[in-house]
This record gives C-alpha cells, sequence and structure tokens, in this order.
C-alpha cells in the first residue's frame, strides 16, 4: 500500500514539475499590445488573403463594344435567355417568337373545366389538406 502511494506521489510530482517544460510560453500582454501598435498583427478576421485574380478588365468599355459587334456579324454570338436550342441548333429570331406556353387550352376552356369540378366537389376546399375528399358533406 505504502509503494503505491509513494509511486502515485511520484507521479504527481513530475506530472506537476514537467507541465512547465511541455507548456507553450506565451507572450505577456504588453508583448502583446506593442505588436498590435506595431501592426504586426492583423485584427481578427482580417488575416493576409490569398492573391485572387484582379477584377479590373483589361480592355475598355469601347474595346469591349467593337469585339461584341464583330462576334454579332460573324455570328459567333450565344443566344441569350431561356430560349436557347439545343448544341448544334442556331436560333432565328422566327424560333424565339414560337414559345409555347405549355397549355394546349384556352381559358375559357379552363374555366369550364373548373366549375364543373367545383360543383362535383372534387377541388379541395381553402385551408384543408393536400387530399381529396372521398365524401364531401352535403349541406
Amino acid at each position: 500500500m505504502k509503494t503505491k502511494l509513494v509511486l502515485g506521489a511520484v507521479a504527481a510530482a513530475v506530472a506537476v514539475f514537467s507541465q512547465g517544460t511541455f507548456a507553450q510560453t506565451s507572450p505577456s500582454r504588453a508583448e502583446v499590445k506593442a505588436e498590435a501598435k506595431k501592426g504586426a498583427i492583423a485584427p481578427a478576421g482580417e488575416g493576409p488573403i490569398a492573391s485572387q485574380p484582379s477584377k479590373m478588365s483589361d480592355k475598355s468599355r469601347d474595346e469591349r463594344k467593337a469585339t461584341t459587334r464583330s462576334d454579332r456579324s460573324a455570328g459567333k454570338l450565344k443566344p441569350a435567355g431561356e430560349a436557347v436550342k439545343p448544341a448544334g441548333d442556331t436560333m432565328s429570331r422566327d424560333d424565339k417568337g414560337e414559345k409555347s406556353t405549355g397549355s394546349t387550352t384556352d381559358r375559357a376552356m379552363r374555366k369550364a373545366d373548373t366549375k364543373a369540378a367545383v360543383r362535383a366537389h372534387k377541388t379541395q376546399p381553402a385551408g384543408e389538406s393536400a387530399a381529396p375528399i372521398a365524401d364531401p358533406q352535403k349541406k
């Protein structure tokens, strides 16, 4: 029992005294303040930033416009917007006007269908769940 106690005390003493050798020494408060005033340390969150490519263009506005004009006349410009055809197909002005809305029924037919569904109680009542009512209540 005494040997366990002695070994425990020795281990505790070694741990306490060796802690200083393994610990990282931190600068004093005065040293940190001096470095901050000198500007050696960047403020928090404002550390050095990796070099990024310049956002400035190497061409002037007139040069870009001239390039665009020449590309447009040569037919090298890609069509803008959502009316883009698959790769390999070029779009003409006629194609842009022929966008389909995706609906094959006109407004009057849609209104008639909706009115018939309301009369047959097949529509979802306002504020109800998304599942259709199996047996609607009749008043």
